[in-house]
């Protein structure tokens, strides 16, 4: 009978997740797999994108020319069945050319709106940081509230809409800096480095191997509109318990009282944390939140909301290291 009683405990331990999650993770398995035919060693990029759609927000991708951000992002919108496009911001590029504008049609005596690339599914915006304030400031409304008003009317965007913005780094000649109005549309903003010398070898072998063709005929559409609302109305359900809501409050409230910041996170930050640990609990076939799915979200969700102090940024300090020092000095919920 001594025997019997750890077998008993090990089944009381046995849980069943009470949100069914065995299609989202397959939905997932098959993204990463379709994206892995092309991309390597950016493993941790393609997790955040997933988690990004999943989590209903738009993502910004900083990094030098030639680490593959914007085939990625292309890649991505491929393996999607939905509609995508892609703009090119200059320094010349007008907000009507990407919202669209009125044109008078001579046949029924009236302006008619012709909407422009915005209105898609998928919108890559290649440069982002290359075009003036005044078109960045054309998406704060279409990325805030999935609309555009235009001409005294309301054009509402179909579902789902996601925004991949690329940007090189600030320092490199003719870029505009994003105001923090608009870095704070981003869910995520993702750092892309260079690759590893094992993955540079892959990479050239894959090209190798492809013999010409081109990245997009690798892939195949995996993913519809539906199902992707499915999986983020089931996200939605994701359990958070109320010390973890707790945790989350007071990591984000450290921030607007940390002597190296000049400037913390809003409420709007502490909801994208929240989202973010819902959507990687679920990647990760949980239907409840743990402090792990809140510590992995923490970076790309704060890290371009918050402005270091000017002296602190003259040592070379960086809004990660901050949120490390932060994450230390709060006690993980148990």
């Amino acid at each position: 009978m001594e025997n019997q009683e750890p077998n008993q405990n090990n089944e009381e331990l046995k849980f069943e997740n009470r949100i069914p999650l065995e299609g989202l993770k397959e939905a997932v398995e098959s993204l990463k797999s379709q994206l892995s035919k092309v991309i390597v060693g950016q493993d941790n990029f393609v997790e955040l994108l997933i988690v990004g759609m999943l989590s209903n927000g738009h993502v910004l991708i900083e990094g030098v020319p030639g680490v593959a951000k914007t085939i990625t992002a292309k890649l991505f919108a491929k393996c999607l069945k939905t509609d995508f496009s892609r703009i090119q911001f200059t320094p010349d590029l007008m907000p009507s050319d990407v919202l669209g504008t009125s044109i008078f049609n001579t046949k029924i005596s009236e302006f008619e709106f012709k909407k422009g690339p915005i209105f898609s599914n998928i919108v890559l915006i290649d440069e982002i940081n290359r075009a003036p304030a005044k078109t960045q400031a054309a998406l704060f409304e279409v990325m805030e509230e999935r609309q555009v008003t235009m001409d005294g009317k309301l054009y509402k965007m179909d579902a789902p809409f996601m925004v991949l913005a690329t940007q090189n780094p600030i320092e490199q000649e003719g870029t505009y800096a994003l105001p923090e109005a608009q870095l704070d549309r981003f869910l995520f903003k993702i750092e892309v480095g260079y690759p590893e010398l094992e993955d540079e070898v892959r990479i050239l072998q894959t090209h190798h191997d492809r013999k010409g063709r081109l990245p997009e005929t690798e892939v195949d559409a995996v993913l519809e509109p539906q199902k992707i609302e499915e999986l983020r109305d089931q996200i939605q359900g994701v359990i958070f318990e109320e010390k973890l809501l707790n945790y989350i409050a007071e990591l984000v409230n450290k921030t607007r009282n940390h002597p190296h910041l000049y400037l913390g996170a809003s409420p709007r930050a502490s909801i994208a944390v929240m989202n973010a640990a819902k959507a990687f609990a679920a990647v990760n076939g949980r239907d409840f939140v743990i402090p792990e799915d809140i510590k992995n979200s923490l970076k790309p969700v704060l890290a371009h909301r918050l402005i270091l102090s000017p002296d602190r940024e003259m040592e070379g300090m960086t809004a990660g290291s901050v949120i490390d020092m932060i994450t230390q000095s709060v006690e993980i919920p148990r």
